[in-house]
């Protein structure tokens, strides 16, 4: 593990990466995004984008899944849709936050519950680690996920400089006509709190943010068919009411005049068929 790799792990591993990435202490910018900007998302990429036949129901996983809040929220949104899962997958490098998310499952019915699974697995080797902690071979994941998204975390194996391993490995787990959904930060968004701080406080590397392009460069060269390329949402995740309340009436006045100015970049890919 070098010394960048240590710095991340070490970050999140941290009471606070704990309570930024659980859903009970994130803020309500993260309910609110998850219910108004980003599960539309999800919603479009399984009903619009996905060319796989679906059969028992989808299987999909979650990579840099932190304390869970998305992939457990998916559960509950394709359930209230009536989208059947078959089973889904959340995994992240970090140890202690894979136990958090394991922690809130909790609050799933066990009807749901149940065909959810957390594993320790980094993003640039998810074939092999996601089969080692299934306990089966690579073969067997391969091939598998009809749609895999991850929020704030690819920015990491690009840092690295594994953005292109990490691509190709959601390529390999996804079967063709499988659909893969990245929200990440904008390079362009002025005001991060965390970035200020890092430029500060981190070298370079470890606080660069790509820009849209760049986001989406390791998967065209993965072989995916790029869907969507954008930037959208002006709502911080850690964002609280009054906040929350500012930011959602400026939203459509900003979304208007400097759209390619939002907080966060999106990339919509598909696996050809």
């Amino acid at each position: 593990m070098n010394e960048m790799d240590q710095s991340f792990l070490q970050e999140y591993s941290s009471d606070f990466a704990v309570q930024k990435y659980s859903k009970q202490t994130a803020g309500l910018g993260i309910n609110f995004l998850l219910e108004s900007e980003y599960g539309p998302i999800y919603l479009k990429a399984v009903r619009q984008q996905l060319a796989a036949p679906v059969g028992k129901g989808l299987r999909m996983l979650e990579f840099g899944c932190g304390a869970g809040m998305n992939l457990i929220y998916c559960m509950e949104l394709f359930n209230r849709m009536a989208i059947p899962v078959e089973r889904a997958y959340g995994t992240d490098f970090s140890e202690r936050l894979v136990n958090e998310a394991i922690s809130e499952l909790s609050a799933l019915p066990s009807s749901l519950r149940d065909k959810v699974r957390f594993s320790v697995a980094r993003n640039e080797t998810l074939v092999t680690d996601l089969a080692t902690s299934l306990n089966v071979g690579a073969g067997d994941v391969r091939g598998s996920f009809h749609f895999i998204f991850g929020v704030n975390t690819f920015r990491y194996p690009y840092r690295l400089g594994k953005g292109e391993d990490c691509a190709r490995a959601i390529y390999e787990l996804l079967m063709p006509g499988g659909v893969c959904v990245v929200i990440d930060m904008n390079n362009k968004f002025p005001m991060f709190r965390t970035r200020l701080r890092d430029k500060l406080t981190r070298p370079a590397g470890e606080h660069y943010l790509p820009t849209l392009k760049e986001y989406a460069q390791p998967f065209a060269a993965a072989g995916f068919e790029i869907r969507e390329n954008r930037n959208f949402c002006w709502v911080p995740h850690s964002a609280g009411r009054g906040l929350l309340t500012l930011t959602r009436a400026v939203s459509p006045l900003l979304t208007a005049v400097v759209p390619s100015f939002a907080m966060r970049s999106l990339v919509v890919c598909r696996r050809p068929l």
